[in-house]
């Protein structure tokens, strides 16, 4: 399995790579995004900022939404489950537009979110598998879908409910940061790949 990081060039990618790494997985990080379509599972990571990400999508933003429309599984962290959307208010750019909605900041006094949060009303059965009931988030804006019906997970923060995780398929977005959620969060990334590889 060919699993390419998309790299924004905004951070650390190597403990996400290595959270990625197993028996017949294969992990490359890619900073043209052109060439990140030719793989078996893109994932856009969880470190930088809306508009610069959105720029380095910008070139093969056509080439990436027909990949995934055709099939590609996709697992966006963070920062990319945000770009997972039409757009966003921490900046200027657009999205991939996989799932209908905006970006906007978290309606709560203390932002950013940073630290663990539980996760709520989970209906997907990775969770489940994975024990993961909470999670590590590092974040100040979250996702608002057009429709909820792609959200599989919830979490609140302060008074603001806001999606934890949307999924379609073989496309995943998570707000959390699995890789950064103790065993339970690798476990996680672990159930999703496996559900991937036997697609």
């Amino acid at each position: 399995m060919r699993i390419t990081l998309f790299d924004y060039g905004a951070g650390n990618l190597h403990s996400l790579a290595k959270a990625l790494q197993g028996t017949r997985r294969e992990v490359r990080i890619e900073a043209d995004v052109r060439a990140a379509a030719d793989t078996d599972l893109l994932v856009l990571p969880g470190v930088g900022a809306f508009a610069p990400a959105a720029r380095a999508l910008e070139r093969g933003r056509a080439e990436i939404r027909g990949a995934i429309a055709a099939g590609l599984p996709c697992l966006g962290i963070c920062l990319g489950m945000q770009l997972m959307f039409d757009a966003s208010d921490e900046g200027a750019g657009a999205g991939l537009g996989v799932f209908g909605g905006r970006v906007s900041k978290l309606r709560a006094a203390r932002t950013p979110q940073i630290g663990w949060n539980t996760i709520d009303d989970a209906r997907d059965t990775l969770f489940g598998s994975a024990h993961l009931e909470s999670a590590y988030y590092a974040n100040s804006f979250v996702c608002r879908p057009l429709d909820d019906e792609c959200v599989v997970a919830w979490s609140t923060h302060e008074d603001d409910r806001f999606p934890a995780a949307v999924r379609r398929g073989n496309v995943l977005g998570v707000q959390f940061h699995p890789e950064k959620s103790s065993a339970p969060g690798i476990a996680f990334l672990r159930e999703y790949l496996n559900s991937v590889q036997a697609s």
